[in-house]
């Protein structure tokens, strides 16, 4: 069944104007845009529900055929154009010609892991031995500190690579200096005014780079110099028939699994690495990822929300709760055995910080709340602490906090006198920014971070102070993400519209993700049959359209929010719908299911 068609008008879709979440709904194009689609449509021959996704996203007429198929090829700048690229790449391939020994000093999370595990590997087939090191998130924090590079200078470290780290860390930089290395910083974060002492700092997002790639994550950074590296060996002859350069495409599962893990924009350059790091994926090759495929399992071909929310947050639990180099040894690992080993102790780990994160997120949510007020309506931001909660899954509360109460949220767990925390933002409102303002003015002991994501260490007695400033900083931008309360939507079906083959041409606008939007549709007037809540506060149901087409709906940890009541209290009646559609695979069969994220009464 094709798209219903709707006319286009001034007034709200569907005419909802407050539905179940208190949100007007609003189509996503306008007269203009919508002419956009059908000439997307009738030119490059494809239906009109994909044509307007596509004009949705402000894809030119032109543009089409290379945004439906993005190539790394196409969309790969010269290495050459990020600032400090062409003393970073000189300064390692020095070391792979001499054979000195090179340690990769990365992070915690899966963009650290990814990072660590790229480097690695190109190193080792460019015949070095490196080391690596992942900081313990609670003894040692975020970033290079002087006691791990002490031990590194101690084992004969001569370069040591930065990844998804450094930008901000003067002091450790300064002591690796000092002990008589040298270091190459490659590192996506935001970056001040004074940079660290280093033979190359590669981040997009320094003042000085004029490169546009600040939308890259940090192994897609990596991937870019493992680019120029290789160029440069292969200008030096370093590369011969006994060790052959490295096939960089084969490693695309690994920038794929990192860009979207870290939620960075899907655009250009990172829906090319999504894109053909999925095929990667599917091919199996990489024993780490796929024994963590199985214990997550995984059903059908990869997407790109089993990345972020089933591989992901396995890789991530070493991190959080055990082992923080366990996410690395996986990916690095070419024994079956070892990699089934340590995905099962990652599976495990991640259902113990499961268990922990729900505990901490009862009394960050009590405490959000009493802060906010009944009608929620108080401050811009939640800033919530606790003491002896877990440091490694306050990220995690944060999250959880800002999806609630669609604000910035920061959730610090407090050791003595010194609290460690994270921070998570809503579109459009920068908290890496004010965390670097807080650092400059002495409010925090450190911090950093980029738009949506930010850490700190903060003390106790300016905790106060603190609220008060993120308050102050972040109020204005966020009223103004705020706006009216939309919920934009892309198109409306009825239930027998929503067929796998319909999928399978919209996921050629793919991959879809930050910056991307998961295409929401509308289900105008469908009855729903069934009703029920099931898990951790989740609610199933099902949509029955005119013709007796059924179609399986569900809303996540939404029980006891307007939107679960709504869904409830509407069995038996027609409703509106809006949602996103997704594949699911069980038992053989293929067949589409509506993730819920609104409803509203007909009227």
């Amino acid at each position: 069944m094709t798209p219903v068609n709707l006319m286009l008008t001034n007034r709200p879709f569907l005419s909802v104007s407050r539905s179940a979440t208190g949100r007007v709904w609003r189509d996503r194009l306008d007269v203009r845009g919508s002419q956009a689609a059908l000439a997307i449509s009738q030119r490059h021959h494809v239906p009109d529900l994909v044509a307007r996704i596509l004009a949705g996203r402000g894809v030119d007429l032109d543009e089409v055929p290379a945004y439906l198929d993005p190539t790394i090829r196409a969309l790969l700048p010269d290495p050459d154009t990020l600032t400090d690229m062409g003393g970073a790449v000189d300064r390692i391939a020095a070391a792979a010609a001499k054979g000195e020994q090179v340690a990769v000093f990365g992070d915690y999370d899966v963009d650290g892991a990814t990072s660590t595990a790229l480097l690695v590997e190109v190193l080792r087939a460019a015949g070095l031995d490196p080391f690596f090191h992942i900081p313990d998130r609670i003894f040692e924090g975020y970033g290079p500190n002087v006691g791990a590079i002490e031990q590194l200078a101690a084992k004969g470290v001569t370069l040591l690579v930065t990844v998804d780290c450094g930008t901000t860390s003067a002091e450790p930089l300064a002591a690796a200096r000092r002990l008589g290395m040298d270091v190459v910083v490659i590192d996506h974060h935001q970056a001040g005014e004074h940079l660290p002492e280093a033979v190359a700092i590669v981040n997009p997002n320094r003042e000085d780079d004029l490169s546009g790639l600040g939308h890259l994550c940090a192994v897609g950074l990596v991937f870019v110099t493992m680019v120029g590296l290789l160029r440069k060996l292969r200008q030096i002859g370093h590369w011969t028939a006994e060790r052959p350069a490295p096939d960089l495409l084969a490693a695309l599962d690994l920038v794929a699994l990192g860009t979207v893990a870290d939620v960075v924009p899907l655009k250009g350059l990172n829906r090319a690495f999504v894109s053909k790091g999925l095929i990667a994926l599917r091919r199996r090759e990489r024993p780490g990822l796929t024994a963590l495929m199985d214990c997550a399992r995984l059903d059908g071909p990869p997407r790109p929300w089993h990345l972020g929310f089933l591989l992901g947050p396995r890789i991530n639990a070493g991190g959080r709760i055990g082992d923080a180099t366990l996410g690395t040894r996986l990916l690095l690992t070419r024994d079956p055995a070892e990699a089934r080993a340590i995905a099962a102790e990652l599976d495990r780990l991640n259902s113990e910080r499961q268990a922990v994160e729900q505990g901490i997120l009862a009394d960050a949510e009590a405490e959000a709340q009493a802060a906010l007020g009944i009608d929620g309506e108080g401050a811009a931001t939640v800033v919530v602490s606790g003491a002896g909660w877990h440091p490694g899954v306050v990220g995690l509360v944060a999250s959880r906090l800002k999806e609630r109460f669609n604000r910035p949220a920061f959730a610090i767990a407090f050791t003595g006198d010194t609290g460690t925390g994270s921070g998570r933002s809503i579109p459009g409102v920068d908290i890496g920014r004010a965390v670097r303002a807080a650092v400059e003015q002495g409010m925090l002991v450190k911090g950093g971070g980029h738009a949506m994501a930010a850490g700190l260490t903060v003390a106790r007695d300016r905790l106060g102070d603190l609220r008060a400033f993120l308050e102050a900083e972040l109020a204005p931008a966020v009223a103004r993400s705020s706006g009216e309360g939309e919920l934009i939507i892309d198109g409306a079906l009825t239930a027998s519209g929503a067929t796998p083959a319909l999928l399978e041409q919209v996921a050629r606008a793919g991959p879809f993700g930050a910056g991307n939007p998961e295409p929401l549709f509308a289900f105008p007037a469908h009855r729903l049959t069934y009703a029920e809540t099931f898990g951790n506060g989740h609610v199933r149901a099902r949509l029955a359209a005119g013709d007796g087409t059924t179609l399986k709906a569900v809303a996540f940890r939404c029980a006891e929010e307007p939107l679960g009541r709504a869904i409830l209290g509407a069995r038996g009646r027609s409703v509106h719908v809006a949602g996103s559609l997704e594949l699911e695979h069980w038992q053989g069969e293929t067949r589409v299911g509506l993730r819920v994220r609104d409803v509203a009464e007909i009227g």
